[in-house]
C-alpha cells in the first residue's frame, strides 16, 4: 500500500514538472520582443536606411494555361440528306480539302427514283401549263364552264408545286436540276466539302448504308482556331477584353506565340474557373492543333498600391515583418501581408497600416538578428 502512494505521488510531481515547463516555454513565446533599440554607432555600422512607403502602380505576370480550341462554325460534321451506301472515299484523318472537293461518292436506288420524278413533274408541268391556257382561251369565249377553268388552273399550280419540291430535292443531294435530262440520270451523288480545312473524323467506309442522321465525316477549319485559357475567379477581374498575351507550348518555351483576349466568359465551371478565349496574332498550322495544351502569360497592372523596397520585409517564423522607426534609434517590428513583388519592390496589403509612417528600408535584416541575439 505504501508503494502504491509513493507512484502516485511521483506521477503527481512528473505532471506538475510538465505543466511548468510548458507554462513556461509559452511564457516564453508570447514574451517574444518586438522592439529593439540601437546606439548611435551600431546605427553607423549597420546602414539603416529610413523613409515612407510609396503609392505605385506596378504589373505582375499572371501566369494561366489553357487548350487550343475550334469554335463551333468551324467545325462541320457532314451527313448526306438522304442516306445511301457509300461507294468510294479517299479521305483519311488528317487529309486537307478544299471548298467543293468531292469527299465520297454515295449510290442508292432512291437517286434514280427522284430523278425520274422530276422529269415526270416538267413534263407535266408543260403539260398542264398548256391545258390552262387552252382552257382560258375557251372559258373565255364561253365555250367552257369556269369549273372546268378553275381544275385546270388548279391542277397546273400542283404540278408547279411538285415541280419545285422535287428541284430543292435535286440541290439538296448535290445535283443540277437545270442539266437534268432523260440521257444523264445517275445512280450515284457526289458529297462535297462545303468548307476549306482538314479532316478530323472519318466515321464510315466503304460499302456501308449510312442514314440521314449518321455522320460521315468531321471537317475543321483551322483558320479562326483560338485559345481558351482557364482563369480562376479571384484574377477575372484583372483582365480585360483586348489585352494581349504572350503563349507557349511546354515542349518549347523559348518560342513564343502573341494572342490577344477576345472574349471572358460570364460564368464559372465547377472548378471556380472562368473561360477566356484568346485570338492568335499569327497562328502556325504546323507546330498548333486543336487539343494543345498551352501556358500562357498575361501582364496585369495593379491599382495604386502601397510600396516598399524589398529589403525592408523580414520573414520570421513563416512570417512577414517590417520595422517602424520611432525615433532614438528604436524600432518596433510589426506584422504585414504581401502582394506583389516586382523590380525590388514589394506591395503591402492594406490589412497593416503602415502608410504615413517611417519604415527601416534597407537592412532590416541587421535589426532582426540584433533584437533575436539580444532575446537569447
Amino acid at each position: 500500500m505504501k508503494s502504491y502512494s509513493f507512484f502516485v505521488l511521483a506521477l503527481l510531481l512528473a505532471s506538475c514538472g510538465t505543466r511548468n515547463e510548458n507554462s513556461v516555454t509559452e511564457t516564453a513565446e508570447a514574451a517574444a520582443p518586438t522592439e529593439v533599440t540601437l546606439d548611435s554607432k551600431q546605427l553607423q555600422n549597420a546602414g539603416i536606411v529610413t523613409g515612407k512607403p510609396e503609392q505605385k502602380s506596378l504589373s505582375a505576370t499572371l501566369k494561366l494555361n489553357g487548350t487550343i480550341d475550334v469554335p463551333p462554325q468551324n467545325m462541320v460534321s457532314v451527313s448526306f440528306p438522304l442516306g445511301g451506301y457509300l461507294k468510294s472515299t479517299k479521305l483519311l484523318p488528317g487529309m486537307p480539302v478544299k471548298r467543293g472537293e468531292v469527299l465520297a461518292i454515295m449510290e442508292d436506288a432512291q437517286f434514280i427514283q427522284i430523278q425520274q420524278d422530276y422529269l415526270m413533274a416538267r413534263a407535266n408541268v408543260s403539260l398542264a401549263e398548256s391545258e390552262y391556257q387552252r382552257q382560258q382561251s375557251l372559258n373565255a369565249d364561253k365555250a367552257s364552264s369556269d369549273k372546268v377553268f378553275q381544275q385546270a388552273k388548279n391542277n397546273w399550280e400542283v404540278q408547279k408545286i411538285t415541280l419545285k419540291a422535287l428541284e430543292e430535292k435535286l440541290r439538296l443531294i448535290g445535283l443540277d436540276p437545270a442539266g437534268l435530262t432523260e440521257t444523264n440520270l445517275s445512280r450515284t451523288v457526289s458529297v462535297r466539302s462545303p468548307i476549306n480545312g482538314y479532316v478530323s473524323e472519318v466515321n464510315v467506309n466503304i460499302g456501308k448504308y449510312t442514314a440521314p442522321t449518321d455522320v460521315l465525316f468531321e471537317l475543321v477549319n483551322p483558320e479562326d482556331i483560338h485559345l481558351n485559357l482557364k482563369v480562376f475567379e479571384k484574377d477575372v477581374a484583372s483582365l480585360a477584353i483586348g489585352q494581349k498575351v504572350v503563349t507557349y507550348t511546354a515542349d518549347q518555351p523559348d518560342q513564343k506565340y502573341q494572342a490577344e483576349i477576345l472574349l471572358i466568359s460570364k460564368n464559372l465551371d465547377e472548378n471556380r474557373a472562368a473561360e477566356v478565349h484568346c485570338h492568335f496574332s499569327k497562328y502556325d498550322h504546323k507546330k498548333l492543333f486543336p487539343g494543345m495544351f498551352m501556358n500562357a502569360e498575361v501582364a496585369v497592372v495593379t491599382e495604386k498600391a502601397l510600396v516598399v523596397p524589398e529589403g525592408a520585409v523580414v520573414r520570421w517564423q513563416n512570417e512577414h515583418f517590417v520595422f517602424v522607426d520611432k525615433g532614438n534609434g528604436q524600432f518596433n517590428m510589426i506584422p504585414v501581408e504581401l502582394g506583389i513583388a516586382e523590380k525590388g519592390e514589394q506591395q503591402i496589403l492594406p490589412k497593416t497600416d503602415i502608410s504615413g509612417k517611417d519604415l527601416v528600408l534597407q537592412n532590416a535584416y541587421t535589426l532582426l538578428m540584433k533584437m533575436k541575439n539580444s532575446a537569447e
